[in-house]
């Protein structure tokens, strides 16, 4: 039996905390109706789908995409069961999507995708021919990149991993 002199409840974070992580105000809320010091200033993150607090802003965004429906398709076989473009082209990436087997080959025709995307050419390194040279068509080490802050991706699902936590954007890539 916890006693009300002890400590209480945190009426948003709900951890139970001694009496010396509340100000004289909120302790004399009474049990309900009182805040920690925390939640007054800022310290913890909630996320408002389940109300589960987190230290950081990128631990609530993270614990977000659990709560995501999962309506993003394959888009190689269809499969419509992923919860972001980032998974579903990791599914593709991993060489088991039935529309595209093998590591190799699905790394290949991603990249070769993805040329074919207007859009995607500024988060590419698409190798220029020169006078002399030649593409012998293979996939650069590290083709993708971040024109926001110039981090290099070896897999698009990585780079679309980071767009979405990292720059909030969820929908870089549609297919």
């Amino acid at each position: 039996l916890r006693s009300a002199t002890m400590g209480r409840e945190c009426w948003d974070c709900e951890r139970y905390l001694d009496r010396g992580c509340y100000s004289n105000n909120q302790w004399r809320k009474g049990d309900g109706g009182s805040r920690c010091r925390d939640c007054i200033n800022g310290s913890y993150y909630r996320c408002n789908e389940c109300h589960r607090t987190f230290r950081t802003a990128n631990e609530r965004n993270m614990h977000m995409q659990t709560h995501r429906p999962r309506n993003v398709a394959c888009p190689v076989c269809g499969d419509q069961r992923f919860k972001s473009g980032a998974n579903a082209v990791q599914h593709v990436e991993s060489g088991f999507c039935r529309g595209c087997r093998g590591q190799e080959n699905a790394r290949n025709q991603i990249y070769e995708f993805a040329k074919r995307q207007g859009v995607m050419h500024h988060y590419m390194d698409i190798p220029q021919l020169t006078y002399g040279d030649y593409d012998d068509g293979g996939v650069p080490d590290f083709p993708y990149h971040c024109p926001q802050c110039s981090v290099s991706f070896r897999q698009l699902s990585q780079l679309l991993q980071h767009q979405d936590q990292k720059h909030n954007n969820h929908r870089m890539l549609t297919y």
